[in-house]
């Protein structure tokens, strides 16, 4: 039950992917130019992303056991502090000047963190053998798409879909949170399990696809659009019913017990742990992996600052996209609904890349010993491709590199807690994934504020706060196709220096987990 309530308050959990929808609106309302717009995305992405904090709280155990409802409550109660006085502003009853508004926005988007660092955390504690697959599905990313639903369903403007995102996820969390726990690492768990919730989240990312493209196309009633919104919640609150019924009594097959001796193993290699090459040494790369650092142990590991220099090239100059969707479609010619398809399509590639890279690297992992962190090297790759085919300024440029950017961002996503969670062991985890994913907002920040926004401020024409044409955006992009290729690189390294651990110690371990 535990991992179906992590995955429904996951669904609401993603709200800062949805700046695009009303930042024009915030724009207008304050009236800001691009570089004070692009301020504010910036607080957001600190506080979606700087979540030490509730790594911190995730790792307190009170009475000797930790409480994962205590950092979703807290979530909860930042939530409603930043989006509500964000709604107050917007709807013109309680102005607030700019410092004031990044406030609420680090508030707001700070709540994120704390609904993922529960959800994920517990979610690898409880299934410590699928990681990639658990964190590709509590990470999901969809959450952007079905909040956009809910949006054009319910027909509200901006400055009311800002109280939605105050509302809805704080009534969802406060509802399920006392259900999400850690179990115990002994207690052994049907895979059926995990592919049932696999394909819940495959089936709802093609329903989101098919929505979107079809109001694209076609002009959808209201009636429809409602019946639509119906099928979704089904398809969205189907995860109880696949709890209810894997919790009723059921003989144990093999896998299954293999899977209990693994989750001992994991446990076992835990407490046996040792601190002799925290600090570094020879063989630091193979004992890596048997280690539980804290975070100030982790940050005296290169590879620790490896890890965070490929983040900071890979989120950083994604989120700079996806905070700018809005202003590149409008200097490119797109129009609103255009750029409102774009947010939502953003969460479906956003899930595609997070559900498959968790996959596909679990699947290499335990097949062959590759690591994962040469799959975010390729990745890299890709996404610089995305950001150059923006820069073109083509037909469909921004359609198509929206699909590589949002893909590629989706499955960093997935591979950094992985990678973090193995190299660093799971005892501080949550505080040492939350600090390699400050390298987000440190990225986003020098990306789309001191690149993005000056160069658009620099190319609009005097006395006006919008741009239009290709050359707003073209060498920003290209910068960061750039970016992008150094942080591959850094990648690379990481890969060769872990590349025996992974082999002699993750492949070893699951090797004979499937002999």
């Amino acid at each position: 039950m535990a991992l179906a309530a992590s995955a429904l308050i996951q669904c609401c959990a993603g709200s800062s992917y949805c700046f695009g929808v009303y930042s024009a609106a915030l724009k207008a309302s304050q009236r800001y130019d691009q570089s004070a717009l692009d301020a504010v995305a910036f607080f957001k992405d600190v506080g979606a992303n700087a979540g030490v904090l509730s790594g911190l709280l995730a790792a307190w155990a009170p009475w000797g056991r930790r409480r994962p409802w205590l950092v979703l409550l807290a979530g909860a109660l930042l939530c409603v502090a930043g989006y509500l006085p964000m709604w107050l502003a917007v709807a013109g009853v309680a102005p607030a000047p700019l410092p004031l508004m990044c406030l609420y926005m680090l508030l707001a988007a700070q709540a994120q963190t704390f609904f993922n660092t529960a959800d994920v955390v517990s979610a690898v504690e409880n299934f410590p053998d699928r990681r990639g697959t658990v964190i590709g599905i509590m990470k999901a990313g969809l959450s952007g798409a079905i909040l956009v639903q809910i949006y054009r369903t319910l027909h509200i403007d901006p400055s009311s879909f800002i109280l939605m995102l105050a509302v809805l996820p704080t009534a969802v969390t406060l509802v399920l949170m006392y259900f999400v726990d850690v179990h115990n690492p002994n207690e052994r768990y049907n895979k059926k399990f995990l592919d049932a919730f696999s394909l819940i989240a495959v089936t709802v990312a093609g329903y989101l696809m098919i929505l979107i493209i079809c109001g694209q196309i076609f002009s959808i009633s209201s009636a429809v659009q409602s019946i639509c919104f119906v099928v979704l919640l089904i398809l969205v609150m189907s995860p109880i019913a696949v709890a209810l019924k894997f919790q009723t009594p059921h003989e144990e097959s093999i896998s299954e017990q293999r899977t209990g001796l693994l989750r001992e193993e994991v446990a076992e290699d835990s407490e046996n742990a040792t601190s002799s090459t925290a600090l570094g040494g020879p063989d630091q790369d193979l004992s890596a992996g048997k280690e539980n650092l804290n975070v100030l142990q982790a940050m005296c590991k290169l590879n620790f600052w490896l890890l965070f220099l490929a983040m900071a090239c890979g989120m950083g100059s994604g989120l700079a996209t996806v905070n700018n969707i809005s202003q590149i479609g409008g200097s490119l010619g797109y129009t609103t609904k255009e750029t409102s398809t774009l947010v939502s399509l953003w969460s479906i590639w956003n899930f595609s890349g997070r559900f498959g890279a968790g996959f596909i690297s679990d699947h290499f992992l335990r097949q062959r010993g590759i690591g994962r962190p040469f799959f975010i090297g390729v990745t890299l790759l890709i996404m610089s491709a995305g950001h150059a085919i923006i820069s073109s300024g083509l037909p469909a440029s921004l359609y198509i590199g929206s699909v590589l950017i949002g893909m590629c961002y989706g499955c960093q996503w997935a591979l950094m807690p992985s990678i973090t969670s193995e190299i660093f062991g799971l005892n501080h985890f949550g505080t040492i994934f939350n600090m390699v994913a400050v390298a987000s907002p440190v990225g986003s920040y020098i990306l789309s504020v001191r690149i993005v926004g000056y160069i658009y401020d620099i190319e609009s024409p005097p006395d006006e706060q919008s741009c239009v044409g290709k050359q707003c955006f073209a060498l920003s992009f290209m910068i960061m196709a750039g970016v992008c290729m150094f942080g591959s690189a850094a990648a690379f390294v990481l890969f060769i220096r872990t590349r025996k651990f992974y082999r002699r110690v993750i492949y070893a371990r699951l090797q004979s987990f499937l002999d």
